[in-house]
């Protein structure tokens, strides 16, 4: 199940007014506090935000246990079939791209991976409520994604050129509660996709991390000696 907890300004543009009348999908949620609902393994808790950037609705989805987050640029308003599509084609194209730049793809295997995933990840639901500590987050991509936007003149032309946005923010350190040191939101996240939907037990998800970083390694090697030359 795809948990969207919307902010107010989420809420307002998941919402529509039809003959004076508010029309919404957005429901109150079961607890004030994420943390509070009862213990579900396959919820997938994400917090939403709303901005407008250049006069066009920007939102900001971030993964309440990971803080991986994705920005969907000119979004339509009180569309939610068509953001919820849009998130999960991001979501997936995200994690295999990355996942091929840096070799885990041999860990994957696409069929079992997608059957869990529409298991999984087939209903949505959407609630009104706010996370302190993950707005934090979205605020500060926020802010970095205007000053990008200003200085470029407009928001990400296509689907690809935000996922790269998304891969850079994903590549930032990051801290919260439960966590004692910081961390990468990219490698929670790819730590997160190959337990749940890859099936991968905590040795092979520990192999498939390693050899990532390996592969890190080598391109940060290989780039010192292109800034060399």
């Amino acid at each position: 199940m795809l948990i969207f907890n919307c902010t107010e300004a989420a809420s307002k543009f998941f919402s529509r007014v039809h003959k004076g009348k508010k029309i919404t999908r957005v429901e109150s949620p079961p607890s004030p506090v994420i943390e509070d609902d009862e213990p579900d393994e396959s919820a997938e808790q994400w917090l939403v935000h709303a901005v407008t950037v250049q006069r066009k609705h920007v939102l900001f989805a971030i993964h309440i246990p990971t803080r991986y987050c994705m920005i969907f640029a000119d979004a339509k308003k009180a569309d939610v079939e068509g953001f919820v599509r849009r998130f999960a084609d991001r979501w997936i194209s995200g994690l295999i791209r990355h996942a091929g730049q840096f070799d885990i793809l041999q860990w994957v295997d696409d069929e079992p991976m997608m059957e869990r995933f529409q298991e999984s990840c087939g209903q949505f639901t959407l609630y009104r409520r706010s996370h302190r500590s993950a707005q934090k987050h979205i605020d500060e991509i926020a802010w970095i994604f205007q000053d990008v936007a200003a200085e470029r003149g407009s928001l990400p032309p296509d689907e690809f050129s935000a996922e790269r946005f998304d891969g850079e923010m994903n590549d930032y350190p990051r801290n919260s509660k439960g966590h004692k040191d910081y961390f990468y939101p990219d490698s929670e996240m790819m730590a997160h996709w190959l337990r749940r939907y890859c099936g991968l037990d905590a040795t092979g998800i520990l192999t498939a991390l390693d050899r990532r970083m390996e592969v890190k390694r080598e391109i940060w090697a290989l780039q010192r000696q292109l800034d060399a030359q």
